[in-house]
């Protein structure tokens, strides 16, 4: 009975961890993978969901309403992200958001993946112009 338990404890611990996937490409909303847009793409469309929508409204919100999701080149489609309550969306947004290379880890579900934790690429090196044009 205990070698029993034993393969079964193990055999859930591995079925376990054998669900999450890594998945890489550019962080975005999904207006914005949408329409085409990716280094372009406005932050405003966090915050309502669609580019120009502040012209509309006069006050202004910093609740995040939109879709955020991401688009892998190599298969040519973007997933939903469904984040944990418990992860930090500023330090997502102020590192990874429209960035290329961002590693998103957690179970994958149809066209959604199901986060538990992210990688954002290093900052891009500040470059130095020298001469004239």
């Amino acid at each position: 009975m205990k070698r029993f338990l034993t393969l079964f404890f193990t055999l859930f611990v591995i079925n376990a961890f054998a669900q999450e996937e890594e998945k890489s490409g550019f962080l975005t909303t999904k207006w914005c993978a949408q329409n085409g847009l990716f280094t372009d793409c406005r932050l405003e469309t966090l915050f309502c969901g669609y580019e120009g929508c502040y012209k509309d409204q006069k006050e202004f919100k910093t609740d995040i309403t939109a879709t955020i999701v991401l688009n892998v080149h190599e298969e040519g489609k973007f997933y939903e992200i469904e984040f944990p309550k418990d992860m930090e969306l500023g330090e997502l947004l102020e590192k990874a958001i429209n960035r290329n290379e961002v590693t998103i880890i957690g179970e994958i579900k149809d066209n959604k993946i199901i986060a538990s934790e992210f990688k954002a690429p290093p900052p891009p090196k500040k470059s130095f112009f020298k001469g004239c044009l």
